[in-house]
C-alpha cells in the first residue's frame, strides 16, 4: 500500500516487519561502491528484508550529507528497477544539530526514503535535558516531510538513554512521530513503550494515519525478536546480523507473528526456539565483531569485494575473523540459512 506524501513522491505504509540497517560498502580508497552496496539491498529485500540506509552499521557519521542522500537514492532506483515498489526504506538522518537533522529529513525524502530514523545528537549529551530532547523531537517531527522514527541507541549517543515515558509523550504529542529503534536491549522499556503507544492508547492523539497508521515498536537486536514479536509487544527489529542471515530471521519473524495469532503449531514453536537460540548466539558475536566483522564475513561468504570501513575504524584482523568462523551459534545459523537458500 502507498500513499502521496508532501512531495508528491509515494510513500510506503510503516508495517510490522524486519530490517536490515545496510554496510556502506567501499572501495580501498574509501570511496562508495553503489553497485555492491545496489546488489546488497535487492537481494535482502526478495527474500523480505526491508532495508535501513544510513543508520550505524552504514557508518552514517561517517559519511557527508551528499553520500548519504546518494545511498538511499541508489537503494531507491535498485529496488524500484527490481519491481520492489512497496519496500520500505528507512533512512538515517540523525545530525549534530536540529537544524541540520532537518535538512537530512528533507534530503532523504527527496532521494526516495519514507521514514527518517533520528538518533539524538550526544556530542553535548550532557546539555540536553528532558526538556531539549523532546523539544528536539518536536522540532525535527514538524519539519520533517516524511515520519520520523526515534533512534535510542546510547552507546552512539554519547550516552543518552531515552526513558520510556519520555518516547510515550513524545509519539503522543507529535503527529509524525511514527516508531521507536531500542538499540538499548532493554525488553522491559520495549514493553513499556508498546503498552503506550498501542492504538487504543493512542486514540485521543491525532496520527499521521496515510504512512503509519500504527506506532511501530523495534527493537535493535535479534536476540529477542520471538519472544517480544510473540508476544504481541514489538512489531519486529532493526538488526545488523539480518544482512547475514536475512532468510532465517524472516522465518523467524514469520513464525512469531504466527505465535502472536495462536496459529503456530507444536512443530513450528520448536522450530521457532531453535531458530531463537541460533540467533541469539550469532547475534552476541557479530555485536562484539561491529561493522568490520559484518564487512569481513560479507566478504568471504557473500561476493562483497572489499571489507574497507573508513577510518578511523580498522578491519578485521585474521585472528578475529577467524574467530567469527569458529564460532559455534554463527555457523550453526550459517548452515541454516544456507539450506534456505537453497
Amino acid at each position: 500500500m502507498v500513499a502521496p506524501n508532501g512531495n508528491g513522491q509515494h510513500q510506503r505504509v510503516l508495517r510490522a516487519g524486519v530490517w536490515a540497517p545496510i554496510p556502506a560498502f567501499m572501495n580501498d580508497n574509501e570511496e562508495l561502491d553503489i553497485p555492491t552496496f545496489q546488489s546488497h539491498v535487492v537481494a535482502l529485500a526478495q527474500v523480505g528484508m526491508q532495508p535501513v540506509v544510513n543508520g550505524s552499521m552504514g557508518e552514517a557519521h561517517h559519511l557527508t550529507a551528499e553520500e548519504r542522500t546518494t545511498l538511499i537514492r541508489a537503494a531507491r532506483e535498485a529496488l524500484d528497477a527490481a519491481g520492489l515498489h512497496d519496500t520500505v526504506i528507512i533512512g538515517g538522518t540523525g545530525g549534530n544539530s536540529t537544524r541540520a537533522t532537518i535538512a537530512l529529513c528533507k534530503s532523504a525524502a527527496d532521494a526516495g526514503a519514507d521514514v527518517a530514523i533520528v538518533i539524538p545528537p550526544g556530542y553535548f549529551a550532557g546539555a540536553l535535558s528532558k526538556a531539549a530532547i523532546k523539544q528536539f523531537f518536536a522540532d525535527v517531527a514538524t519539519a520533517s516531510p516524511i515520519p520520523v522514527m526515534i533512534y535510542n541507541y546510547p552507546g552512539a549517543a554519547g550516552g543518552l538513554d531515552i526513558d520510556s515515558d519520555t518516547v510515550v509523550e513524545i509519539a503522543r504529542e507529535n503527529p509524525n512521530i511514527c516508531g521507536v529503534k531500542l538499540t538499548c536491549g532493554a525488553v522491559g522499556k520495549l514493553t513499556r513503550i508498546a503498552g503506550g503507544t498501542q492504538p487504543s492508547a493512542l486514540s485521543k492523539f491525532p496520527r499521521a494515519a496515510a504512512v503509519a497508521p500504527e506506532f511501530v515498536t523495534l527493537g535493535g537486536f535479534a536476540d529477542f525478536l520471538l519472544p517480544t514479536v510473540g508476544a504481541g509487544r514489538a512489531h519486529g527489529a532493526i538488526m545488523g546480523l539480518a544482512n547475514i542471515y536475512p532468510r532465517s530471521i524472516v522465518k523467524l519473524m514469520t513464525l512469531a507473528l504466527k505465535e502472536q495469532k495462536d496459529e503456530i503449531t507444536k512443530e513450528e514453536k520448536q522450530e521457532a526456539l531453535h531458530l531463537q537460540d541460533l540467533c541469539a548466539g550469532a547475534d552476541a558475536a557479530f555485536a562484539r565483531a561491529g561493522i568490520a566483522g559484518t564487512k569481513w564475513w560479507l566478504k568471504q561468504h557473500s561476493g562483497v569485494p572489499c571489507a574497507r570501513v573508513r577510518r578511523p575504524i580498522l578491519e578485521t584482523s585474521e585472528e578475529a575473523g577467524k574467530a567469527l568462523k569458529a564460532d559455534a551459534a554463527i555457523q550453526a545459523f550459517w548452515e541454516v540459512e544456507q539450506a534456505l537458500a537453497k
